[in-house]
């Protein structure tokens, strides 16, 4: 790929030179990760970036990041039902997971943004730090090609996979979604616990979550705070979409 590249200061370019080494790709064009860390908000006020800033490049990450989940799942995990399947790579992609990596990676601190971006607090913002792991991830794979993308999105998040797998993980989905809703709207979430369907020893919950009566997500488990926590990340999702319910 050919990029038609613009001005971009030298201390930028070792900056890039240097990360690209720590993630493990000493080779990489340094423009390429420079686009990366790109947010639209910055591009759109500079001459320096591309026009989209990092859009496309966060396009193409998170199809390489969906499809590198799906087949490791598919692969390692062959008695889970699609169904199940899915739930798994939907808690795996999700922007809490996904930016938890950029944090631990500490991209966030290469992230150029936009003024207004920065003020409003963007840098820590869920949905643009889980963007930037899929921009970096759409790098990766223009500059070293789909194997080195694959094996590095499984480095980052296989641990996850087997988690979620298990039911577990490392993001305490019911005291953000508690935070969030606190924060937004002044009251506290709470769960309803649907069904329970199957012998004591293997019982099957779904529990649904509520705010001001409206039901925001809905989660299944093997427990009762499995199902729970399960709710509480689909209403963070749901909360999280530009369209959400006017609660």
């Amino acid at each position: 790929m050919v990029l038609e590249k613009k001005p971009v200061e030298e201390n930028r370019i070792r900056e890039m030179e240097k990360l690209a080494a720590d993630l493990g790709f000493p080779g990489m064009d340094p423009y390429l990760l420079h686009l990366a860390l790109c947010h639209s908000s910055y591009a759109n006020e500079q001459d320096s970036c591309e026009t989209f800033g990092n859009e496309r490049l966060e396009f193409l990450g998170d199809a390489v990041v969906g499809f590198t989940i799906t087949e490791d799942l598919y692969t390692r995990y062959p008695h889970l039902r699609e169904g199940q399947l899915s739930k798994i790579k939907s808690v795996v992609v999700s922007k809490r997971i996904l930016a938890h990596r950029t944090m631990e990676l500490g991209l966030a601190q290469y992230l150029l943004l936009g003024k207004g971006e920065e003020q409003t607090g963007g840098r820590h913002r869920f949905s643009i730090l889980g963007n930037l792991f899929e921009s970096v991830v759409g790098a990766i794979h223009l500059a070293c090609g789909i194997e080195s993308s694959k094996k590095f999105v499984l480095e980052q998040l296989r641990d996850e996979i087997d988690k979620a797998v298990r039911g577990e993980s490392i993001i305490d989905y019911k005291s953000q979604l508690q935070e969030l809703v606190q924060r937004d709207f002044g009251v506290l979430p709470t769960y309803r616990l649907l069904s329970a369907v199957g012998p004591d020893h293997d019982k099957d919950f779904v529990v649904e979550v509520f705010v001001r009566n409206q039901r925001i997500g809905r989660g299944e488990g093997k427990s009762k705070k499995r199902a729970e926590k399960a709710a509480a990340c689909s209403a963070l999702q749901t909360l999280e979409n530009p369209g959400r319910p006017n609660l």
